[in-house]
């Protein structure tokens, strides 16, 4: 084998294009990026970028000399348009084609555009890239009126860091509560408390007919009929993997780039990781699932080097997502949706909610507090997860209870 493409420049891709060195090949590495940055994190986007007093500056996974000494070759605002399968290259914008031996797609994910009468044109800003970022900040300062689309993790981080920078804001979710799909009802609406005591207006249960601009003003016409005033209109509602690429290839789609166990695709030289693609999950009886979450892209990333090798190995790594809002932390692991029980331990300062499946195993675990009280007992309770186990319900409950003692 002597030539592999990553098509991606985000978590994922550059992660891969590390672990394919990390692993013994030898043969040329490219990464194709559309984004004229070196490939940077992207959490920092909706937290540090818009909270630290500093200008912000991408947070780079790694720099153009380090990749260059990674043997990476690394072609920034690179855009590929098509995939000649029988032929194995890959075409660019530009007219550039680059030949390869596997092909790895990292395409990453796009924020799904508002679909409502009057969203262009007023404005409505999203956030996936740094020069969202950039343009959120601007857009987050004292005084101004806020108005947020969407009551999931990236709608209430941005309104957790609109109002610490002194706005006022109004959240609009169209679910009857917030984080309907990810997080557990209890810790949800602790969640929401916070936000409201922070001065959020929280409107769940509420659909929007309309979005206007009178001058320099936007307005959202609720479907009540109450017209809502704005400086800035953001909307959060959540991404859509980055698929054209592979749909113009004619590779199979399920809720993204559809791959195996091996993230292989029907093509047995092309794989996806990260954002882009849907893949069986063995820790949940196979159930395909797609994952929009950083610990997953490096996961991913590594999983897909190693297969790009010939390893053959499945990818099951437990799910782990975070978010932090105020001085509180949301983690997550596991799929909660696969218990059919809750058992709450009690920390204090934090909670801690261990799911179960039918059969007594533990599928899931939510936590929400303080980083340093909940950010050990996540990890071991992922632990427990990854082994199948079964802890009983009395020792999970019990913070005299060490998790640890139950590896055992």
């Amino acid at each position: 084998m002597q030539s592999i493409v990553v098509v991606g420049a985000g978590e994922a891709g550059a992660r891969a294009a590390l672990a394919l060195r990390e692993n013994g090949f030898s043969g040329r590495v490219t990464l194709v990026g559309a984004e004229a940055h070196p490939p940077y994190e992207r959490p920092p986007l909706s937290k540090a970028a818009l909270l630290d007093d500093a200008e912000p500056e991408p947070r780079t996974i790694l720099r153009a000399a380090e990749f260059g000494e990674a043997g990476v070759v690394h072609l920034a605002r690179a855009t590929a348009t098509g995939i000649d399968r029988a032929g194995h290259r890959l075409q660019l914008a530009d007219g550039r084609a680059l030949a390869y031996d596997r092909l790895l797609l990292a395409t990453g994910a796009t924020a799904r555009p508002l679909a409502l009468p009057g969203a262009a044109e007023t404005g409505v800003l999203t956030l996936r890239g740094f020069p969202d970022a950039l343009a959120l900040r601007a857009a987050l300062q004292p005084g101004r009126r806020i108005i947020v689309i969407g009551g999931g993790f990236i709608g209430l981080e941005l309104a957790a860091a609109a109002v610490v920078r002194g706005a006022t804001v109004t959240l609009v979710e169209l679910a009857p509560r917030l984080l309907a799909r990810a997080v557990p009802a209890p810790l949800a609406a602790l969640i929401a408390a916070r936000h409201e005591a922070a001065g959020v207006r929280i409107l769940t249960g509420t659909g929007i007919a309309e979005l206007r601009r009178d001058g320099a003003e936007r307005l959202v016409v609720l479907a009540t009929g109450e017209t809502l005033a704005a400086d800035t209109v953001i909307a959060g509602i959540g991404a859509l993997p980055e698929t054209a690429l592979a749909a113009s290839a004619g590779l199979a789609l399920d809720n993204g780039i559809a791959v195996d166990a091996t993230l292989a695709s029907g093509d047995p030289d092309i794989f996806a990781a990260g954002d882009c693609c849907s893949f069986p999950h063995p820790l949940y009886g196979g159930r395909r699932i797609r994952l929009e979450a950083w610990r997953n892209a490096q996961d991913q990333g590594n999983t897909a080097a190693r297969n790009l090798l010939g390893a053959a190995e499945p990818h099951a790594a437990v799910p782990w997502f975070w978010s932090d809002q105020y001085e509180l932390t949301l983690q997550i692991a596991g799929l909660p949706d696969e218990g059919v029980e809750t058992v709450t331990r009690d920390l204090g300062t934090a909670r801690l909610d261990f799911h179960r499946a039918a059969d007594g195993r533990l599928v899931a675990v939510s936590a929400l507090g303080p980083n340093a009280a909940i950010a050990k007992e996540v990890r071991l309770a992922e632990m427990l997860i990854a082994r199948r186990a079964a802890p009983d319900a009395a020792s999970l409950a019990a913070p005299a209870v060490r998790l640890k003692t139950l590896l055992a």
